[in-house]
């Protein structure tokens, strides 16, 4: 675990935050190979209002964020920890933090896709709490697609 971790609340246009999903998208280019364009259609971080990144000290460990799916819904978007500083928390302390502040904003629920190939985001999911629904939206049909949902308390 990691006690100095703290959780900045910002939105898309924050430097750090745009620098990790820089990251994020790279990496996600290579696991998703040829469905990668399919995908960053639907990652676009412009005007995401609720950002949040973690900082172990002065540096930037970790991102997630949430947007409106529908009225009480709010979809999880743009979680990452560089591989070199996983398995300490980080993701579930963003997680959590994300959670939260959707609380705050009266949402009920938080949905959202990851991809199969991503067998660390399943595994924190499951570990937070979220249960496996149908594909939703634009990953309906989607075999590359695991979409998981959980209520807020």
């Amino acid at each position: 675990m990691t006690p100095d971790l703290r959780i900045l609340r910002t939105d898309s246009s924050h430097p750090d935050f745009r620098t990790l999903v820089a990251a994020l998208d790279r990496d996600l280019a290579i696991r998703d190979g040829d469905d990668h364009a399919f995908y960053a259609q639907y990652n676009g971080i412009t005007m995401i209002r609720h950002a949040v990144v973690a900082y172990l000290g002065a540096e930037p460990v970790g991102c997630g964020a949430f947007k409106e799916y529908e009225h009480g819904v709010a979809e999880v978007k743009r979680m990452y920890v560089p591989l070199a500083l996983r398995g300490r928390g980080i993701a579930g302390i963003v997680l959590q933090a994300v959670e939260q502040w959707a609380a705050e904003e009266g949402y009920h629920t938080c949905i959202l896709e990851t991809g199969i190939k991503q067998p660390e985001a399943i595994r924190l999911y499951e570990k937070s709490g979220y249960i496996r629904i149908p594909n939703y939206g634009q990953y309906a049909g989607v075999d590359n697609s695991v979409c998981f949902e959980k209520v807020l308390v």
